[in-house]
């Protein structure tokens, strides 16, 4: 992660850890500038206030690796940006000195809520001033239903799967209700018109056929006189004609092969067979004349009718469609609307039974989701709990509430579930809402009116401890998580962030040195002030002795003497053994 003019921030180079990595540096240095960093990447609103004070713009830049198949992989997908072999990408964000902001993914342009899209599947920010998660109320019922897993994921997908069938029954049969009268009447017309074609019963392409045939129709003594010409030129006068010795075609042919065969000269000899096959060719075609001559007379009232049956379909092309094709198609939409659109009271019946068949296997779905959840709930409460009893929160209770409020008047979507009317939304009828007691006796509060920003911090670390292996984000930051708390409570949750680094990528800002000695990278913000009265910070990585002046630093300011140095170096002791396991596995 690269991070440029922002705040006091002039340039800086984070090198995380897939592990745990931890910043530490003295207060106003800039440690919270690399959580703003964080936010500006995924998407939060841009503020020119954090531009460093003469730098033009402040630049955060990024290098993620979304898991293949993962939803971010997804999106970065969708978007088209540019990726490496090994499917890695940069992310960036530019926010100018005006206000204005640019946001860039894999070398493309895109929105802001694009890096929103993508950091909520891959990042989550955890700060005093950012519970945003926590705070609303479907996270809520997500962390629940995370960490219930199937026994809640298995009724929830069959319920949502019954409730589409459900809702659409439910729309359909309210607009067959409110639509009935207009329904009717579009009905009425659309049996009216297949009634129309039913009774003229036009075929495919019959229009163009009856238009050629009326055409040949009409030319009838064009076309006899025509054809009677040509018959006589090939087959020679009839006998009943004047000039019955008006030789035709077929006589002359017929002449000139009996001449040419009595000559004995070879060559002519071979020219007779080839006028013996042109006298059957028109023979062949004389013969076929004759044919259309006696047809031509064979019906002679027949041109009315073809103009009658053109009369009528030209009464269905002027309401229906441009051609007799079009009237056709015409009629099988309407066949299907018809069925579409059917007000009878059958109907409205059969709609009106699967809308009850579908609402009690929902509100059945709904039963189980709830005793699911509850189930849940419950051990999700005990398992927070414990683990608030070793974050300095050792009095304090969380609750999780399940509870089924009850339908708004009209709603749509209301759904009654062992005997309560309840809404049934697409997660199902429960409202689940975190509670927190701080202490035994006191009531218990919505979790962000009852801790303050740092006990709310810890109840988000927690839960993340608690939903680890639930968790989809591969990357969870924590923002002064420890603030308040100090001695074996410290221990303790440099030990949960240490947890939490076996399958996720954790990044911590720190003051305690408890939590520091976890951290599988030590990184540090450095602060300088020039004579100019310019500050600037950087970060940079420690290790060694570095690291054990900076943790002794961290231990009230006892970086120069032995004693801090001993302690130091006791805490990474101690840190490093109660990891070990953990290091051993993952090497």
């Amino acid at each position: 992660m690269r991070i440029q003019g922002l705040g006091v921030i002039d340039e800086a180079t984070l090198d995380l850890h897939p592990g745990l990595t931890v910043i530490t540096g003295e207060t106003g240095a800039g440690k919270t500038m690399v959580v703003t960093g964080l936010h500006l990447l995924g998407g939060g609103r841009a503020d020119a206030s954090r531009v460093r004070s003469g730098a033009d713009r402040a630049v955060v830049e990024a290098w993620l690796h979304p898991a293949e198949g993962s939803p971010a992989a997804e999106l970065v997908a969708e978007t088209g940006a540019r990726t490496d072999e090994d499917g890695s990408l940069i992310a960036s964000r530019t926010v100018g000195a005006d206000g204005r902001s640019r946001a860039h993914l894999g070398g493309r342009s895109v929105p802001a809520g694009v890096l929103a899209d993508l950091a909520d599947g891959m990042l989550a920010v955890h700060g005093q001033n950012d519970q945003l998660r926590l705070l609303r109320p479907a996270q809520q019922r997500a962390v629940l239903d995370r960490f219930g897993g199937d026994a809640v994921a298995r009724p929830l997908a069959a319920y949502r799967r019954t409730r589409q069938d459900w809702v659409g029954v439910c729309a359909e049969l309210t607009e067959r209700h409110e639509r009935s009268r207009e329904l009717a009447r579009e009905a009425d017309l659309l049996s009216h018109g297949l009634a129309e074609i039913a009774a003229v019963d036009p075929q495919p392409g019959e229009d163009e056929a009856l238009v050629a045939e009326a055409r040949r129709l009409a030319d009838t003594d064009q076309l006899r006189e025509t054809a009677a010409t040509a018959q006589t030129a090939v087959s020679g006068a009839a006998a009943d004609t004047a000039d019955d010795d008006a030789p035709g075609a077929l006589g002359l042919v017929g002449e000139a092969r009996r001449r040419l065969q009595g000559t004995g000269d070879p060559a002519l000899d071979a020219l007779a067979p080839r006028l013996q096959d042109a006298a059957a060719l028109l023979a062949d075609v004389g013969a076929e004349l004759s044919g259309y001559l006696e047809g031509l007379d064979a019906d002679p009232g027949r041109l009315e009718e073809v103009l009658s049956r053109q009369a009528e379909l030209k009464a269905l092309t002027r309401k229906y469609a441009a051609d007799v094709d079009g009237v056709l198609a015409w009629a099988q939409q309407a066949r299907t609307r018809l069925g579409e659109v059917d007000t009878s009271e059958e109907t409205l019946v059969a709609l009106a039974a699967r809308r009850d068949e579908l609402a009690a296997e929902l509100a059945g779905h709904a039963a189980e989701i709830s005793s699911a959840r509850n189930e849940a709930a419950r051990r999700l409460a005990e398992a927070v709990t414990a683990e608030l009893a070793g974050l300095a929160m050792t009095q304090a209770t969380l609750q999780v509430e399940v509870g089924v409020p009850a339908a708004a008047d009209g709603d749509p979507h209301a759904l009654t579930v062992e005997g309560r009317r309840c809404h049934a939304g697409p997660d199902g009828t429960d409202e689940v809402e975190l509670q927190l007691a701080p202490h035994p006796g006191a009531a218990s509060l919505p979790v962000h009116k009852g801790a303050s920003g740092g006990e709310l911090s810890r109840v988000m670390l927690a839960l993340e401890v608690v939903l680890a292996d639930a968790d989809p984000v591969p990357t969870l930051v924590f923002d002064e998580v420890d603030a308040g708390v100090g001695g074996r409570a410290a221990v303790e949750i440099g030990r949960r962030l240490a947890r939490l680094a076996r399958t996720h990528q954790v990044v911590v800002v720190t003051h305690l040195p408890q939590v520091a000695a976890y951290a599988d990278r030590h990184l540090v913000v450095d602060k300088a002030t020039y004579s100019t009265g310019l500050t600037r910070s950087g970060v940079r990585e420690l290790d060694g002795q570095a690291r054990v002046a900076e943790l002794a630093r961290m231990l009230a300011g006892l970086d120069d003497t032995e004693t801090g140095r001993a302690h130091a170096e006791e805490l990474l002791a101690a840190a490093a053994a109660d990891t070990r396991p953990r290091r051993r596995k993952a090497g």
